[in-house]
């Protein structure tokens, strides 16, 4: 996997953590604040979902590869039991 690298706010792995603590400056003429605000919240809560739900997509994937070699571990047992 590829890092995104920058010399800004956003260096290093984003983690919902970090894009919610993150405060970008503010200048006389340009984004509101509570709008930038409402977005990085927005934006850390789909990061941490979306990383909650590969998590889960792994474990299933690791039950189904478990379960399966349980099942071949059975039928082998069986042809030899033959």
């Amino acid at each position: 996997m590829t890092v995104y690298r920058s010399r800004h706010a956003l260096a290093g792995p984003l983690t919902p953590n970090r894009i919610a603590a993150l405060r970008i400056p503010t200048a006389r003429k340009g984004y509101r604040p509570e709008e930038v605000d409402a977005l990085l919240h927005r934006l850390a809560f789909e990061l941490q979902r979306r990383t909650q739900e590969r998590d889960e997509a792994r474990q299933e994937g690791q039950r189904i590869r478990d379960a399966l070699r349980s099942w071949q571990w059975e039928v082998a047992q069986e042809r030899v039991g033959r």
